[in-house]
């Protein structure tokens, strides 16, 4: 498995990865085109396609900082999932001696129990706070999801200071064309 960072939109391989993050995700839960294109830029921010050998398998799209990783979104193409490449990614970032972060939805489905199920395997546990997600979209509301983290729980502290890089740095301007 290896990681290749885009770093702007006219990279090669940007469209591709584009349709594999629109047919992964809800469209409340995507960045618009305008604003992801524009945090590509951002020295924090990771838009990393993975690869085994030359093949494409999936995307983790991170931001990091001294102390946190926190994955924004993660998915490997249809065909190529439960061939652990997931295990694999996550197996990479956690190499960094960072804390991982992530958001999930609440446990209430299928697809959710299982999900959850996923990361708990790969090392990851829940936290105990209160956490919605700020909208990607004007015309949204912010959605509740569980935090969780890996290699351990976070403090409060942490999880204050993950809120407001989240609130303050990775959401400013995330609609379209207001990015300072």
């Amino acid at each position: 498995m290896r990681f290749e960072q885009i770093k702007a939109p006219d990279h090669a391989m940007y469209n591709t990865a584009l349709a594999l993050y629109r047919i992964s995700f809800p469209p409340h839960e995507q960045r618009e085109a305008l604003s992801q294109a524009d945090i590509l830029g951002d020295e924090a921010y990771h838009f990393t396609l993975l690869y085994d050998g030359a093949v494409f398998v999936g995307l983790v799209l991170y931001w990091e900082t001294e102390s946190l990783i926190y994955i924004e979104h993660f998915c490997i193409l249809p065909q190529m999932r439960n061939q652990k490449y997931g295990q694999q990614a996550l197996d990479l970032l956690k190499q960094t001696g960072k804390t991982l972060v992530l958001e999930i939805d609440p446990p209430v489905n299928d697809i959710a129990i299982h999900r959850k199920g996923f990361y708990e395997r790969n090392g990851f546990v829940e936290n105990p706070y209160p956490h919605v997600h700020p909208p990607y979209h004007r015309q949204n509301a912010g959605h509740p999801l569980v935090i969780m983290s890996c290699p351990a729980a976070i403090g409060q502290a942490e999880y204050l200071g993950f809120k407001d890089f989240l609130d303050h740095h990775i959401m400013a301007g995330v609609f379209d064309g207001e990015r300072k």
